[in-house]
């Protein structure tokens, strides 16, 4: 597995494992625990060493899986969780950074994950009533204490990343970003590159669309998150099912996957980027960790890029509520 680096000295695999499916927002939850420690456990057997968590998934229950499964291979992983929300009653009821909410999702992180420090800290979504001055001195606060090693921002604007920035570094900007999901490119990538901000492309694969997997016959599970999204109701698959058969055939000459593809286009798109599929199949993981050995000539790049551009995307990425939440 090659490797990259976010920030100024993050070192993680070129492609990472988003934990979040393994405990909720795609259908019924796998039923044993052990299989999902051995998908996370597989997952670094074949050189997968950054893995992403957050308190709000489950909630708290996703931390506490990956802090078990990666407690005895500590020493070869980086772990990301988040903090950010308010949660009540067993669920996410609006945002909280407030510098005291930080601290003490801080301290409950530690001890789910069973770690004496949290690689890299996200704010899960910007707090509009919160200074970003504030959360980024709180962490940079965590930061000299131990708690922490580095901070990260997840869905924020240019103008917050920078604003954070100056305050105390920020080593990765994780955000929605794939081919048919392109919003980081006009000004957050930018500000990335010129900053020296690493960043993680979450649900690099489209949740499962640029797989190949999901067109528009596909029924989806109740509690799968994608029977609220704008971009998966069978009219809008079927509209944006060009984009995937043209990828499908680009792979099929290379001897790919489809999947592979669309990371392989990612990772080709900036050195410091590491986008973290999410699954909760070692095989999968296999199949991920393939597009790093995937060359992409630079015709194809171009053909790729022209080809979402003219073919474009129909419908949201995220119902209006969720993108309420995105920081403008």
């Amino acid at each position: 597995m090659h490797t990259r680096t976010l920030g100024r000295d993050l070192r993680v695999s070129a492609i990472g494992l988003g934990a979040m499916g393994m405990s909720q927002s795609y259908g019924p939850n796998p039923g044993d625990r052990k299989d999902m420690i051995a998908v996370l456990r597989g997952a670094v057997d074949r050189g997968i060493t950054f893995f992403d968590t957050a308190e709000v998934y489950g909630p708290y229950v996703n931390e506490e899986l990956v802090g078990e499964a990666l407690a005895p291979l500590r020493d070869q992983v980086v772990i990301a969780t988040k903090f950010g929300f308010h949660i009540e009653n067993g669920a996410p009821a609006g945002l909280n950074s407030r510098p005291e909410q930080i601290r003490a999702v801080a301290d409950a992180s530690l001890r789910r994950l069973g770690v004496d420090t949290i690689d890299l800290f996200y704010q899960h979504r910007v707090d509009p009533d919160i200074p970003i001055e504030d959360v980024a001195g709180t962490v940079g606060e965590l930061v000299r204490e131990g708690k922490v090693r580095c901070f990260g921002l997840s869905e924020a604007s240019a103008q917050t990343i920078r604003r954070a920035h100056a305050v105390h570094p920020v080593t990765a900007v994780q955000s929605e970003y794939s081919l048919w999901t392109r919003d980081p490119e006009p000004e957050v990538l930018p500000t990335c590159v010129a900053l020296g901000i690493g960043f993680v492309p979450f649900s690099p694969l489209g949740k499962g669309f640029l797989t190949g997997k999901v067109d528009a016959s596909t029924s989806f599970t109740d509690g799968d998150v994608r029977t609220s999204i704008p971009r998966f109701t069978a009219e809008n698959r079927a509209a944006n099912q060009a984009l995937v058969d043209q990828v499908a055939t680009l792979a099929q000459a290379k001897g790919a996957t489809p999947g592979q593809v669309a990371l392989a286009w990612l990772l080709a798109q900036n050195p410091s980027i590491v986008p973290i599929p999410g699954t909760r199949r070692l095989s999968r993981a296999e199949e991920n960790i393939g597009a790093t050995g995937l060359p992409l000539s630079a015709d194809e790049l171009a053909d790729l890029n022209e080809l979402a551009g003219r073919i474009g995307v129909q419908g949201d990425r995220y119902n209006e509520h969720h993108m309420s939440l995105v920081d403008k």
